[in-house]
């Protein structure tokens, strides 16, 4: 069973590319995307000058600011103890209070207390509420799952307990670079009759979004109907100043998320919709960390060869990624709107044993975050191997001594990490992680080619391929969205490419991390004090 699975995964791989071969990538930059950027930045930051400058400007007042010094100081420091947030989000802000006694404390008040955004908060639980009502849990395929494999049902029942139900009869196709994955997608559109569902982080006109488009124009005159969403942040510099108002022109329904310039003075704007998402009539489903832009297809090369993977799911599953990204869409919309029912699978799918749990994460779960709690229970449960791809290694102390008691148990644990990276100041807090990490025996590697955007883990039990960097921002301030798989066969596929890419990476040793130069040292220990904010 596993080599007929690896042989048809190759045959896959061998056939893909046809479409994306012929394609011409470009990078289109937004003036007007700049514009917004730079006046929702100014005001943000005209904000934090006044902030500054006040103790300054009342500085005759002395007395007064040291009695209002001592008693902020006290609510500070008490709010954050009995904070259930990290650790990491209490020391950064303790670093801005330090940085700046009277200004940082005010700031605290104004954007970081936990119900500084909580009108907004009750208002999308609401929303998200009406998603949870569709649903379903199988109470008797979680008996037969945990009959079968009782040491995998442990983390499964914990998924259950969260709200992420199990699901089996899945057919998965992994991706191990997003030109493959962008190959199917664009296959399987052509075959839509009822509908289209996407959604994406970063949208970038360009040959990709050509494509995506072109397709998707031909089936709305077909009467398929097609619902398109993504992130403001995400798309703005890269597309055009009228990009939403003529797709609904052309027929697409449209949802943008979180438009930046709509919460300046809260803290909510730094809330971000990360998740990929393409659904189309309810049986076919992909997810995985590429976005729409030529990069994550190699089409251009930003970074060196941009490496990233995905899954295709014909399945049962395929529902969960359908209400994940209704919840979202609603979201977006800050309205309910939806008959769910209305995306349901139009197929009865043929059985396998490939079971998933789609899962998926966000701020309003602050500060219990399920998907924080999943990847740790990964390295728990991890026997043999623990193998990690992510372009950002910025994680808590905990996760930290996890990975470590690993290895202390006999666990081989490997992390790959970008050689080549796409922000300079993350790269140094991410180099700065491994230390600790390698001095105490987890290997890290770096991806020569250029950029892992990939974010994976497996073990030789189950895996999570999504959007899920390991990181404070995908763990605690990210919409995020993934699928857990447990099969041996897709597994050892994963596996496969893991081993082909630890050959093209370059092994980091201690002692060679140990004699970074003293300037990036110094620049390190400042940027990781601050690192929750990144």
């Amino acid at each position: 069973m596993e080599k007929q699975f690896k042989q048809h995964w190759n045959r896959m791989e061998q056939e893909a590319g046809k479409l994306i071969n012929d394609m011409t990538g470009r990078i289109k930059n937004s003036l007007s995307g700049f514009f917004r950027v730079c006046v929702v930045g100014l005001l943000v930051l005209f904000q934090i000058i006044l902030l500054i400058i006040l103790p300054f400007a009342l500085q005759q007042y002395t007395v007064y600011f040291y009695l209002v010094l001592e008693i902020g100081s006290l609510i500070v420091v008490f709010t954050l103890v009995n904070d259930s947030r990290s650790p990491a989000y209490k020391i950064a802000w303790i670093s801005i209070c330090l940085v700046f006694p009277i200004s940082g404390q005010i700031m605290f008040l104004l954007w970081g207390k936990t119900n500084s955004s909580k009108k907004i908060d009750e208002k999308l639980m609401r929303i998200m509420a009406h998603g949870t009502e569709y649903v379903e849990h199988d109470k008797k395929l979680m008996e037969e799952y945990q009959r079968i494999h009782p040491f995998r049902s442990r983390m499964s029942n914990f998924l259950e307990s969260e709200g992420f139900p199990l699901t089996k009869n899945n057919q998965i196709e992994y991706y191990s670079m997003g030109e493959d994955a962008f190959e199917a997608i664009l296959q399987d559109l052509e075959k839509a009759k009822h509908f289209i569902l996407i959604h994406f982080f970063i949208v970038a006109e360009g040959a990709i979004w050509d494509a995506i488009h072109d397709v998707c124009l031909r089936k709305i005159k077909e009467g398929v109907e097609v619902k398109f969403a993504y992130d403001d942040f995400g798309a703005m510099l890269r597309t055009e100043k009228h990009f939403a108002k003529k797709l609904r022109a052309e027929g697409f329904q449209v949802a943008i998320f979180n438009p930046i310039h709509r919460y300046t003075g809260k803290l909510y704007m730094n809330y971000r919709s990360h998740q990929k998402i393409v659904v189309i009539d309810g049986n076919i489903g992909y997810t995985g960390g590429f976005n729409i832009a030529d990069e994550y297809a190699n089409l251009i090369q930003r970074f060196g060869v941009w490496k990233d993977t995905g899954v295709r799911i014909v399945g049962d599953a395929v529902w969960g990624l359908t209400i994940t990204f209704l919840q979202m869409w609603e979201m977006s919309r800050e309205q309910i709107s939806e008959n769910f029912n209305k995306y349901r699978p139009t197929v009865k799918f043929p059985e396998s044993d490939v079971y998933c749990h789609i899962i998926s994460d966000g701020p309003l779960n602050n500060p219990n975050n399920p998907i924080e709690m999943l990847y740790n229970q990964m390295i728990d449960y991890a026997r043999e191997y623990l193998y990690v791809m992510t372009p950002y290694l910025v994680i808590e102390k905990d996760m930290q001594d996890a990975l470590i008691l690993a290895v202390k148990s006999g666990v081989d644990v490997r992390i790959i990490t970008p050689y080549i990276p796409d922000k300079k100041t993350i790269k140094l807090v991410t180099n700065y992680n491994y230390g600790y990490l390698l001095k105490n025996g987890v290997r890290i590697f770096e991806y020569l080619p250029g950029f892992i955007h990939a974010k994976s883990i497996i073990n030789e039990e189950f895996g999570i391929v999504g959007t899920i960097n390991m990181d404070y921002r995908s763990f605690y301030l990210h919409y995020e969205n993934g699928v857990w798989i447990s099969n041996k066969e897709v597994i050892s596929v994963i596996k496969e490419d893991y081993m082909k890419t630890f050959a093209q990476c370059r092994e980091i040793s201690y002692e060679e991390w140990c004699k970074r130069p003293w300037k990036m040292k110094v620049t390190q220990v400042i940027l990781n004090a601050f690192s929750t904010l990144l």
